[in-house]
């Protein structure tokens, strides 16, 4: 790999005699990720459907390493989501924000969605989860990914940081935010990165990094936690940005997470509560994270908030009732809201949704068409098979992923099709035939 030659001198500059043995790692095999999805399958499924190495990132709860060979993206439980391919070190920073159940969440840059599926999972269907993409395209990536993985408390916009400042006032619990950043600790990864690279980006990264952060300043609560997270080795991104938002802003401190020593026996760096992961001292590409606590004597601002309210109209629920009766096992919780004509809910702690650029309004359920209810492919992926009538397990997946109909033992009705008991989709039965509802859009050729 050519790796542009000023880059080369702030390495050797920033690393010394760890220069060379860095260096090596450009002309080694890059490791490997998944992280297994705790929404759906445990950790012992995992290792035995998924036939994935049993040799766990350490700094990664749910995370493993694996082989290249084994193409875990194009296998059906992946578009299960079973489970989310992941680069090693980036698994870290969702780590640090040690984010526990009931908790207000926010990833403010958050696509594709790799943290934000791992902060779900440890949500496990609690609190409430908004991530955040101020690219529209980045946005709509993000929002299949939250889709795939089955995670019901999710609501995904598409704003920009300064926006989402004055919405959301000392609003979150946590925040995460994962900066574009000029992704030095990638280039292994990406070589696209690499060849744009520069100094003059470097520097611009930064402005942009403490603009953004100076806004999810603004959005966590007095006794809240934000992690802040970067794919790259300059300082003026990490160390630089980090001391200037200590001074810019009294009421946060860094603050050590409770994981500390399980990430430096693992070969994490720390320096003043700030984690670097290099590539020549574990197994991962470079980033940088760390963790910052807001005062719990800071000032909180008074601001009226109006919450998101649920259809007021019973004919716009008729429908789904009678899907629901005839199908579920389950009542879904939150707020039941109407956009078009589609069905969604709500996360209750969510605020009025007028005048907010959005994604994913929640969970959608579905659409009502000519005097019916049509259930969504969002909604079959967030179910347990447990919490439907009618399951049917796929005894050749390919064939339901191409479009195609699949035998089952019902006579009619709305049904579940399953691989290893994980959700894939919906069907609808008649004289023991699966007609096939898999979304056009995802069918395999």
């Amino acid at each position: 790999m050519q790796l542009p030659v000023d880059f080369e001198k702030r390495m050797k500059d920033m690393l010394g005699d760890e220069y060379h043995r860095f260096m090596d790692t450009y002309n080694e095999e890059r490791a490997y990720g998944i992280r297994f999805n705790p929404l759906k399958i445990s950790r012992e499924d995992f290792e035995k459907k998924v036939h994935a190495t049993t040799e766990r990132v350490p700094w990664a709860e749910e995370g493993y390493y694996y082989n290249p060979e084994m193409q875990p993206g194009k296998a059906p439980l992946h578009e299960a989501g079973a489970y989310y391919i992941q680069e090693p070190s980036a698994m870290s920073a969702a780590e640090l924000l040690d984010v526990e159940k009931g908790d207000i969440v926010c990833d403010l840059c958050a696509a594709p969605g790799g943290k934000s599926t791992q902060i779900a999972g440890k949500l496990d269907g609690t609190g409430m989860l908004v991530s955040n993409e101020f690219y529209g395209s980045r946005a709509k990536i993000l929002s299949q990914n939250i889709e795939r993985m089955g995670i019901r408390n999710a609501v995904v916009l598409n704003e920009s940081t300064e926006h989402m400042a004055e919405l959301f006032p000392d609003f979150f619990d946590k925040i995460m935010v994962d900066a574009p950043c000029s992704g030095e600790g990638m280039f292994r990864k990406d070589e696209a990165a690499c060849g744009e690279w520069s100094i003059e980006n470097v520097d611009n990264c930064a402005k942009r990094q403490a603009k953004i952060l100076d806004d999810a300043a603004m959005m966590v609560k007095p006794g809240g936690v934000m992690v802040y997270s970067t794919c790259t080795f300059s300082r003026e991104e990490n160390e630089y940005t980090v001391r200037a938002f200590l001074d810019s802003h009294p009421q946060f401190y860094i603050d050590r997470p409770s994981n500390h020593d399980k990430l430096v026996v693992a070969g994490v760096v720390e320096n003043d509560g700030m984690y670097r992961l290099w590539p020549h001292k574990l197994r991962g590409e470079g980033h940088f994270a760390v963790r910052f606590a807001k005062r719990q004597e800071a000032e909180e601002r008074e601001y009226k908030r109006k919450y998101v309210t649920g259809t007021k109209k019973k004919e716009d629920l008729k429908y789904f009732k009678e899907f629901a009766d005839s199908t579920l096992n389950v009542k879904l919780n939150g707020e039941y809201v109407l956009f078009g004509d589609s069905l969604y809910i709500v996360p209750e702690n969510m605020i009025d949704l007028k005048g907010i650029k959005v994604e994913r309004a929640g969970l959608k359920l579905g659409c009502n068409k000519k005097n019916r209810f049509e259930p969504d492919h969002a909604l079959a992926l967030s179910l347990k098979p447990t919490e439907v009538k009618q399951v049917t397990e796929l005894n050749e997946p390919e064939k339901y992923l191409r479009g195609e109909t699949v035998e089952c033992e019902y006579d009619k009705g709305w049904t579940l099709a399953t691989i290893n008991n994980i959700p894939i989709g919906w069907g609808k039965a008649q004289n023991g035939v699966l007609k096939n509802h898999y979304p056009k859009g995802l069918r395999k050729c």
